[in-house]
């Protein structure tokens, strides 16, 4: 598996993945992604700003995706609870992760989180912030293998509760 930055031409591609992950989720009744979100509006935007990932086999197959940025989240000011490093503190950040119906539980969204801690530590960033839906039991479970730490809760500017995770990237 290889992470590559996006590019507006793969767009269908990342649509279909984020089109097959809100039917996982409608499937499991978990109320994440269920209101025309992400779009393609959000998945330009990702790409105008860099921040816009594929993940591609040894094939070039497009078979993940994930927005990754080391901009200050909006939505991570206030937080019900307290994250691991100080609110001035940089850090990464991952949104809008998704992986292909045929390649799920394969290690694909662990590569994902591994390849962007791995450029983390390279620009000597000591975390990574990320949150999900409180339903999303695959999700948690996945911050708990890589040794996430539950902070709190967090509010999307659309006011729905989302629970905050962090990890301090010890070895810098």
């Amino acid at each position: 598996m290889e992470l590559h930055r996006s590019s507006r031409n793969k767009l269908e591609h990342i649509i279909k993945i984020i089109r097959e992950a809100q039917e996982y989720l409608a499937i499991q009744n978990i109320d994440q992604w269920q209101n025309g979100y992400p779009n393609k509006e959000a998945i330009l935007r990702d790409i105008k700003n860099n921040e816009s990932y594929i993940v591609t086999t040894k094939e070039s197959i497009i078979i993940g995706t994930a927005m990754f940025s080391t901009k200050k989240e909006p939505t991570y000011k206030s937080i019900e609870g307290q994250w691991i490093t100080k609110s001035d503190a940089k850090y990464g950040v991952i949104h809008r992760m998704a992986i292909s119906r045929k390649y799920r539980k394969k290690g694909v969204a662990k590569f994902i989180f591994e390849k962007c801690e791995q450029q983390l530590r390279q620009n000597e960033i000591i975390s990574m912030r990320i949150d999900t839906h409180e339903n999303n039991l695959a999700m948690q479970g996945l911050l708990f293998k890589l040794k996430y730490i539950y902070c709190g809760v967090i509010y999307l500017e659309n006011g729905d509760k989302r629970l905050a995770y962090e990890k301090y990237m010890s070895n810098l």
